[in-house]
């Protein structure tokens, strides 16, 4: 599609083609996502919710076992590893072809995924930096001093593992992400890492309005060459603005998507709502054939 940079991602050993926008539906095994509609636990629920999502039309399936919101609770790595270790196999059961990405910023639950289930996307949160990139406005930055020579464990084993990696910035604005982004990349690629795809992070140390200021800038991202994933599905940079909650958050979740592609090029749109994003996205991509 016009506007996207064109990206083909190595998903072992299967080529996904990013030149039009690729939609991702969120599946949480979890009891505490702020989405209460968004929350899937028994593995009938899960297995369910992953064939919804290709039966809608998504093109991943983005598992996570640990909620991130602000205020969530704590969650050991034993006990994310059983609920994403039940979720997977759930998951593969029914759609044993299915494109899995893993949101997680544990580096052994990320080899667990993809060792025995084949997952082909780590998707992190954390930056490699879990220590400060969790929560709403208030969130540290999450930057790392790679100064000192010191490697995020996450990045070395994204590097081993040899599978595409969501790279999120909690940074403020659209400058700070770029430059957290250049030194992370570099060190990502210096370790051997291959696919790398960027997510500004909308939701995660930022206010109301720096999001929206984000996603005006998000074109600018474009300049570092990389697929663009944005993840702003039902968040609170909708509810809030609108007077609503996650529930009545649907429309405005949609057009933030439409703004995304068409301003910022992005190529994966990380949704609950595969349906309505699979539209906008024919949608869109019918109409840029004009422009």
């Amino acid at each position: 599609m016009k506007g996207i940079t064109p990206y083909i991602l190595n998903v072992n050993g299967r080529m996904l083609d990013l030149s039009d926008p690729c939609v991702m539906g969120i599946l949480n095994a979890t009891p505490d996502s702020f989405y209460a509609g968004s929350r899937k636990q028994t593995e009938a629920e899960i297995a369910a919710r992953a064939d919804s999502i290709v039966a809608e039309g998504g093109k991943i399936i983005d598992v996570g076992a640990y909620s991130t919101r602000p205020g969530a609770a704590e969650v050991s790595a034993g006990e994310e590893m059983e609920r994403m270790r039940m979720a997977l196999a759930a998951v593969r059961r029914v759609q044993p072809d299915a494109v899995l990405s893993v949101d997680t910023f544990r580096p052994e639950v990320a080899r667990m995924a993809v060792e025995e289930f084949g997952a082909g996307i780590i998707n992190d949160v954390s930056g490699g930096n879990h220590e400060g990139s969790f929560g709403g406005e208030a969130a540290d930055d999450g930057k790392i001093d790679t100064s000192c020579g010191c490697v995020p464990p996450m990045f070395g084993m994204v590097a081993r593992l040899g599978v595409p990696y969501v790279l999120m910035s909690s940074c403020a604005d659209v400058i700070s992400v770029m430059q957290d982004f250049a030194g992370k990349v570099q060190l990502l690629r210096d370790l051997g890492a291959k696919d790398i795809i960027l997510d500004p992070g909308f939701g995660f140390g930022k206010t109301v309005g720096g999001n929206y200021a984000l996603l005006a800038g998000l074109g600018r991202l474009r300049e570092m060459g990389l697929p663009v994933l944005v993840g702003m599905s039902r968040k609170s940079m909708i509810s809030r603005l609108l007077g609503t909650d996650a529930e009545g958050s649907l429309n405005g979740t949609t057009v933030a998507n439409v703004l995304a592609m068409v301003l910022g090029g992005a190529s994966i749109l990380r949704v609950h709502d595969v349906r309505a994003c699979v539209e906008a996205v024919a949608i869109v991509k019918e109409t840029m054939r004009y422009v």
